[in-house]
């Protein structure tokens, strides 16, 4: 039985990236199905930190080249979806015994200014002592110096639904609770048979983009042949969402016990405390941990002593990292591309990826994938395509 669809390409799941990459493909003038078996933004792509940020701290990793990346891409978004995306202050308060000293911070912060062009948006300051009271009750014991500079905030599962709204008014057909079932190749590409509404259908494709998230490895098991993969590892990161709000900003501080980045930030009338990086194998339904709970709690306390800590939630997305040795903090967050064919690939899977990032790495797929595709008239350019407002 032949498929009773066709498409150009399939796109397997919409968090942010296959979203993004759906909105890439079409906007490029190319027919796109995309198999959802949830909803958009229903894993990662809803729990995130809500940053759409340079990446600071990978300064520490010396991954100059993904942050340059994210500061552009930052500068993009707060052009196509100023809805969506702000500049918010955030404050790197410095105390005695911290790793990171004034000067190191300073540099770094230094060196992120110039990866952003020396923009407005990417300088920084220093808070003046007389202004640390203003600093929502931040602790001054042992404080040495307090930095402000400027990154993005977003909601992250608005951001996601946007941009899946954008493919959709480019062309692409999404289809929810559609979970893939098997995918066969041929002599033009893939079949895929999948599972929606109580039926089994068919769709053949002539490229198909694996962006499961957590699910990608386990995506490409129904596939005959198996193409390549790579081995990853699962990072599970709490959030905790807490009682009051916080009036200055963005708090970027420093956990006592391991020296981990943990954010404190408004959000939605609350305060948001994250994240940790725990190690998991599980993708489905992760839950934080009462460990985690208490390290977030314990670093917000240590730096709000005067205030109230009432844990309204707590939540976990995981985080898709290719298998490596070392700490999760201390480990790459580039992107990686595997495709089963290097000139003319019809399967590439999409393994990590940023919120800040989703279109940089839609633009790389696309490029990738191009070669197996036929020509076609392109219908936007996703750089300058204003990001729809659903909230109207």
């Amino acid at each position: 039985m032949g498929a009773d669809i066709k498409c150009d390409v399939a796109v397997i799941g919409a968090g942010i990236q296959g979203a993004g990459v759906a909105q890439a493909l079409a906007a490029a003038g190319y027919s796109v199905r995309v198999l959802e078996k949830d909803h958009p933004a229903a894993g990662t792509s809803s729990k995130s930190s809500k940053l759409i940020h340079g990446g600071l701290r990978y300064l520490e990793t010396f991954e100059l080249g993904l942050v340059r990346e994210s500061l552009t891409e930052r500068a993009i978004l707060l052009r196509i979806a100023p809805h969506l995306v702000r500049l918010v202050p955030f404050h790197i308060p410095i105390y005695k015994g911290m790793r990171r000293g004034p000067l190191k911070v300073r540099a770094g912060l230094s060196l992120y200014a110039l990866l952003g062009g020396l923009s407005p948006a990417a300088r920084f300051s220093s808070v003046p002592k007389d202004g640390w009271d203003l600093l929502d009750g931040l602790q001054k014991n042992n404080l040495r110096a307090v930095f402000r500079y400027y990154d993005g905030q977003t909601d992250d599962a608005a951001l996601c639904r946007a941009v899946i709204t954008s493919a959709h008014e480019l062309g692409a057909h999404v289809m929810l609770g559609a979970e893939l079932i098997s995918a066969e190749a041929d002599s033009h590409g893939w079949t895929l048979r999948y599972h929606q509404e109580e039926a089994v259908h068919e769709l053949h494709a002539s490229v198909v983009v694996n962006a499961a998230g957590p699910w990608v490895s386990q995506v490409l098991d129904n596939f005959t042949p198996k193409p390549p993969h790579r081995e990853v590892d699962l990072v599970g990161g709490t959030h905790i969402e807490l009682e009051g709000t916080l009036e200055q900003g963005i708090y970027y501080t420093e956990a006592l016990s391991d020296g981990r980045a943990v954010f404190s930030m408004p959000w939605k009338g609350h305060i948001l405390v994250g994240t940790t990086e725990q190690p998991t194998r599980e993708p489905n339904d992760p839950q934080p941990t009462d460990g985690e709970v208490e390290y977030l709690l314990e670093t917000f306390r240590r730096h709000f002593p005067g205030r109230e800590t009432k844990l309204l939630n707590a939540w976990a997305g995981l985080r898709v990292l290719p298998r490596a040795e070392g700490a999760a903090f201390s480990r790459s967050r580039e992107v990686v591309l595997v495709q089963n064919h290097k000139q003319r690939p019809s399967v590439l899977s999409i393994y990590g990826g940023k919120l800040t990032g989703y279109r940089a790495t839609a633009e790389r797929v696309l490029k990738r994938v191009l070669p197996s595709l036929g020509p076609a008239e392109r219908k936007a350019d996703t750089i300058t395509l204003r990001l729809p407002d659903l909230s109207n």
